[in-house]
């Protein structure tokens, strides 16, 4: 009977591990809500306004939000006090 309690130790492991599969792919799905297309649209952004404006590299911050049925580009500037 050892035998039976040591398959039935292995599922009890095989599901723990496949329940703990499914929440981090549900995480990296929700992270993944994001477009591919931000950190370059942030890097570009960032390259244009330092060619005006001398902004630190943490300056531009590029978000997609939803708003009802349509996502919403949200782009930040922290532009520098006094001339450039």
């Amino acid at each position: 009977m050892a035998l039976f309690d040591f398959l039935k130790a292995k599922k009890n492991t095989a599901v723990t591990a496949k329940n703990r599969l499914q929440i981090i792919i549900a995480q990296e799905r929700s992270s993944r809500g994001a477009p591919d297309y931000l950190p370059l649209l942030r890097r570009e952004l960032l390259e244009v306004i330092k060619k005006y404006v001398n902004v630190d590299v943490d300056a531009v911050k590029v978000d997609v939000i939803k708003d009802g049925d349509h996502d919403v580009l949200d782009i930040s500037v922290a532009l520098p006090e006094g001339p450039g």
